[in-house]
């Protein structure tokens, strides 16, 4: 296996030494990204002379057959080679010869390994866009269900009963978190600017604008590509090939959509607890247990809930590995790939299994119903009544929760409480009229602050 370096070594790498520092077992991901890099090198070491036309179009022919062998999802390169960038190399050199010696002139692994984790980190972005919109679409279809539409079920706070909501609202909630997760990903994307030309830190003799490149000359018919961006010339050399801000940026981004998905995991897995049976959690997305034939176990959500945990870490593993580097380029940088591929693959995976769920969701409406007879529910309808009266909000505040107080303490509910009884809290309580605020519909619709569509 011949090196990327070695010429002033008189000895051998120590197999430890082999071992330790490889990286080929998971930065063979971005094999495809690493070879259009190199399809755009061969074009700009042609336009700088550095390449006759037929040399051109012989290493395009040698990498366009490369490419072809790395795209197929079961592609794994084995365990002997260095990196990713040696890999390609040999294959190369091996296909056409000595001709593809050439290829590595005017360029870095340094500057290429950026290059080459910007598209990665592009197409990601773009398919996990498309993946986080069509969750929302389903919580959408959930939510706007006919049977599901004017459900109201109760609210929480503190994960006590609080007041009455709509399911919708309480649906869609998540979707405008959904909404904020793809434009904070946008805007990741927008920034993410692909340059070439840095070398190993301080540029190389090639005319900046010669790195002006059409993107979509070679990256047209790649999945999830957009042409919303080109191959730019390097502003600054040294911040390029030491620069991992925008690693950092979407891990954090990731974190953020993780944690709103472990959030919506944790409500289903409430839900669907025997305590309040408000769901039901399609089979297909449970497990069992080994010893207890009866259980149905929500394990897909509490494992979203549990990778929220690794993300995190992963963010706080580029962090640290960043915070103490001095520029430019040092070794350590290689160790921000399977974080960032980790993180990607896991909200992928999370997104996939989480729109099965919410497909085959049902409600338990009978369930719910019974759960909304809580009259503390509706015990700040109570306070807003008081108030309609002419009673200032903290005095009305208290004068129902001494009402609520006696209704817990004599276990009778308010509305089976005699009139004279209720003017013992206040002579402004009408019987009639406060008997028809037990009613969730009546509260749901009292709430005017909201702007609906």
């Amino acid at each position: 296996m011949a090196k990327l370096w070695g010429g002033r070594f008189k000895k051998n790498t120590h197999p430890l030494v082999e071992r330790f520092t490889k990286s080929i077992h998971y930065d063979y991901k971005i094999a495809q990204c690493d070879l259009l890099g190199s399809m755009a090198h061969v074009e700009i070491l042609r336009k700088s002379g550095y390449l006759t036309s037929a040399e051109a179009s012989k290493l395009h022919k040698g990498l366009g057959s490369i490419y072809a062998k790395v795209k197929d999802r079961n592609f794994k390169p084995g365990d002997k080679y260095e990196d990713i960038h040696t890999f390609i190399q040999n294959e190369l050199q091996a296909k056409i010869g000595d001709l593809a010696l050439k290829l590595h002139t005017a360029r870095s692994r340094n500057d290429q390994v950026v290059f080459a984790t910007k598209i990665y980190s592009k197409l990601a972005l773009a398919k996990l866009q498309a993946d986080i919109a069509k969750l929302t679409k389903a919580i959408n279809l959930l939510a706007q269900a006919r049977k599901n539409i004017n459900m109201i079920i109760p609210g929480f706070t503190h994960l006590q009963h609080a007041q009455p909501v709509y399911l919708k609202d309480y649906l869609t909630a998540y979707v405008e978190m959904l909404k904020r997760d793809i434009k904070r990903l946008h805007n990741i994307d927008d920034n993410l600017k692909v340059t070439l030309g840095a070398g190993a830190l301080a540029g190389v003799p090639i005319e900046s604008a010669k790195y002006n490149i059409e993107a979509s000359k070679f990256f047209a018919g790649i999945e999830n590509f957009t042409n919303a961006f080109n191959i730019e010339p390097v502003s600054n050399t040294l911040d390029s090939v030491s620069d991992r801000d925008f690693v950092i940026e979407i891990i954090s981004a990731l974190s953020i959509i993780a944690m709103h998905l472990s959030r919506l995991a944790e409500d289903l897995i409430i839900w669907s607890s025997k305590e309040f049976d408000f769901i039901e959690i399609d089979e297909a997305f449970c497990t069992g247990s080994s010893l207890m034939p009866q259980k149905k176990n929500p394990d897909v959500l509490e494992l979203v809930r549990g990778y929220a945990g690794r993300i995190y870490g992963n963010l706080v593993s580029v962090l640290t590995m960043m915070k103490g580097l001095p520029l430019t380029y040092n070794r350590d940088m290689q160790l921000d790939k399977e974080p960032l591929f980790g993180s990607f693959e896991i909200i992928s995976q999370e997104l996939e299994v989480l729109i099965g769920i919410i497909k085959t969701l049902k409600f338990n409406r009978n369930k719910i119903m019974e759960s909304l007879k809580d009259e503390s529910l509706y015990a700040t309808d109570l306070v807003y009544y008081l108030v309609d009266k002419g009673i200032p909000f903290k005095q009305a505040h208290t004068i129902i929760g001494k009402l609520l107080r006696y209704s817990t303490d004599k276990k009778i509910e308010i509305k089976d409480l005699a009139k004279g009884k209720l003017k013992q809290f206040s002579g402004c309580i009408v019987k009639k009229e406060i008997v028809k605020l037990f009613d969730p519909e009546v509260s749901v619709k009292s709430k005017k602050s909201v702007k609906r569509k």
